[in-house]
């Protein structure tokens, strides 16, 4: 898979920096006093060769010592008052600046939480992050100077232009002489900049995913001894990196060598023909040295454009690879289908909250609501209660064309209260089947219902509230044990759930363990929570699950990581959890298989047999071959004793 997504259609400079407009409109009045005030600036600049001229025509030739000195002090209230305006205006722009960027960045990360899954499937984290940090300061920086100064140094240069012309046409013009190469050349620098820019930008994408998956992995690095070949590997996007930012520098050194050049050959030329006039008395030595001063004074603006467009370039690209992500569609909030095959967002944020003794416990509004569901349950058809599956279909979106489905006519009932463990060969779907129930993928065809109502009727955020989750690979938050553990508390109670539903949680996990931690629950778990091991984070992923006392649960594997006491023990606190809800538990183990009351079997993205444990053992060869290596060592009594 590429770590660089495909690029969004092409589009000139000045139609992707517009796509800027809503993030900037709250800060327009600042920006565009801010703009005002460098075009006066520079327009105060321009006076100053009016003054020039005026003194060398007046005070200068009539050898006036007073009109020099009063010259002299236009000349310093000139400088000081342009000084003071061109800091008035990095005044205007540095707090709204900093707030746009904010609010782009604050939207981007938002955005990326309600995308489906199928979007971060498709995407390195090292793109994301670079969207996020890098893009983002070269949008900041392009608002903060480039889009002011392209108008304001417009301005100076068209005003600039006239004061030349009407102080002699045919110096003007000479002047004007380079106009045409240097337009042509910016156009060409353009086209072939933006190119170069984009692969530079991309190219830190990647070397950022390099640096991430790096550090993320550096145990599995030291374990195998690859720190030679990952170290070069990085050296090798570097030197890459290298190559693209050098074309950009001579690419850069090109343009500037003719917008210095031109112009300087035009003064030049300028200054050879008024010096003739001069001599020839057809021009005033005033009317020469405020030209020159005022083309001397066009030089930066003209010479700037060179690097000022790069920088516009570079915002460009920026902007289109911002849009690229925010373009993508959500995941709906609402109830509702969604296009089939999308995969919508698997995990949000931590929040980190402050805990009090004032907390009080939200157990009993969870079981109250429980009650209810299933009294409401028990009044519509028995065969409608419970969570089913009716003829479901799933092929992944990214699957190639023609491809068979990783699911196939699935169609399984687990009625209310029942705890249903999902039993296959590895690659038969098992985890497909589970992540569908709390729509992480869509459906390709048919449905689920929970209690008759099909959840795409219900939103996210109800379904997720009556259905939680827990999976092999567990995931935890640079966050405190709390926090991790208490994200599985329902949202409206999330922040008043207590230490009394945390306990209940951890021993339901048998994650005792956290007491012994440095600052107990509030102990922070390191990013990935890699401070713990395996699993002890499968265990407070497991309490995770249960603290919400979730109408229905799906545990996928949930005590692959645990040791055999470990296991036994929470299998045992499990069972009085799985007593009041109902569960679908993905099992490879017959312990695991022990806890639920019916077994279901998945064969070839199928439904191929439901029973009992030992239904199944007698009846199916194929499920008798997959516990056969497990009940090897366990005879009868102690296999019915476990149950």
């Amino acid at each position: 898979m590429a770590t660089t997504p495909a690029s969004a259609q092409d589009r000139s400079a000045v139609r992707s920096l517009l796509r800027l407009w809503p993030y900037v409109r709250p800060a327009r009045v600042r920006l565009f006093s801010a703009a005002f005030v460098a075009i006066l600036a520079s327009c105060v600049g321009l006076v100053i060769p009016l003054v020039l001229k005026w003194m060398v025509d007046g005070p200068i030739a009539g050898r006036d010592p007073a009109g020099v000195w009063l010259g002299a002090l236009y000349l310093l209230l000139l400088g000081f008052a342009e000084a003071l305006l061109f800091g008035l205006r990095r005044w205007l722009v540095a707090r709204p600046l900093t707030h746009v960027e904010a609010s782009m960045r604050a939207g981007l990360y938002r955005h990326l939480q309600r995308l489906p899954v199928a979007f971060h499937d498709r995407w390195a984290s090292g793109q994301l992050l670079s969207r996020g940090t890098t893009d983002l300061m070269l949008l900041r920086q392009f608002l903060a100077f480039p889009l002011t100064f392209l108008l304001v140094n417009g301005v100076t240069i068209v005003v600039g232009v006239v004061i030349m012309l009407l102080q002699d046409w045919t110096l003007g013009l000479v002047v004007l002489g380079p106009a045409v190469p240097v337009m042509v050349t910016c156009l060409i620098f353009e086209k072939r900049y933006a190119q170069v820019a984009r692969q530079a930008q991309d190219q830190v994408g990647d070397l950022t995913t390099v640096v991430e998956e790096s550090v993320l992995g550096i145990r599995i690095i030291k374990g195998f001894g690859r720190h030679r070949s990952q170290a070069r590997a990085f050296r090798d996007l570097s030197r890459t990196l290298r190559g693209t930012e050098l074309r950009k520098a001579r690419l850069l050194a090109t343009i500037w060598g003719v917008i210095v050049t031109l112009p300087e050959v035009a003064i030049g030329a300028a200054l050879v023909v008024g010096a003739v006039q001069v001599a020839d008395g057809a021009l005033s030595a005033g009317t020469l040295v405020a030209f020159l001063s005022t083309a001397l004074a066009l030089r930066w603006p003209v010479e700037s454009i060179g690097f000022l467009l790069a920088m516009s370039q570079e915002a460009a690209t920026a902007t289109e690879r911002f849009f690229e992500v925010m373009d993508e569609e959500a995941e709906h909030t609402a109830s509702g289908h969604t296009p089939c095959g999308q995969r919508p967002l698997e995990h949000t944020a931590p929040v980190h909250r402050e805990h009090t003794a004032s907390e009080h416990t939200a157990s009993g509004h969870t079981a109250s609501v429980h009650a209810a569901s299933r009294a409401w349950a028990g009044a519509k058809d028995p065969q409608d209660t419970g969570l089913r599956f009716h003829h479901v279909r799933f092929r992944y979106p990214d699957a190639p064309p023609g491809s068979p489905p990783v699911l196939q006519d699935v169609d399984l009932h687990v009625r209310p209260g029942e705890s249903m463990a999902l039993v296959g060969a590895t690659g038969s779907g098992k985890t497909t089947l589970t992540a569908l129930v709390p729509r992480l993928y869509e459906l390709t065809a048919g449905r689920i219902t929970l209690d008759g109502t099909d959840i795409t009727e219900l939103s996210r955020q109800a379904l997720r509230s009556r259905v939680a989750v827990a999976f092999e690979e567990p995931t935890l938050f640079s966050a405190t044990v709390r926090d991790n553990v208490l994200m599985g508390a329902a949202r409206d109670t999330a922040g008043t759930a207590g230490t009394a539903d945390l306990e209940r949680a951890l021993a339901v996990a048998q994650a005792d363990f956290v007491h012994a931690l440095p600052r107990g629950t509030d102990t922070r778990v390191g990013e990935q929570g890699l401070s713990l091991s395996g699993g002890q984070r499968q265990r407070l992923a497991l309490a995770r699950a249960v603290v919400g006392q979730p109408e229905f649960l799906v545990l996928d594997d949930p005590l692959s990581a645990l040791d055999v006491h470990t296991e036994a023990a929470v299998e045992a606190a499990l069972r009085q959890v799985l007593a009041d809800t109902t569960a679908l538990i993905v099992a490879h183990r017959p312990s695991t298989v022990l806890l639920a009351d019916r077994v279901a079997l998945l064969s070839g993205g199928r439904i191929a047999a439901v029973g009992t444990h030992q239904e199944l053992l007698r009846t199916n060869a194929e499920y008798a071959h997959l516990m056969s290596g497990e009940m090897s060592g366990r005879t009868p009594g102690e296999e019915e004793g476990a149950r």
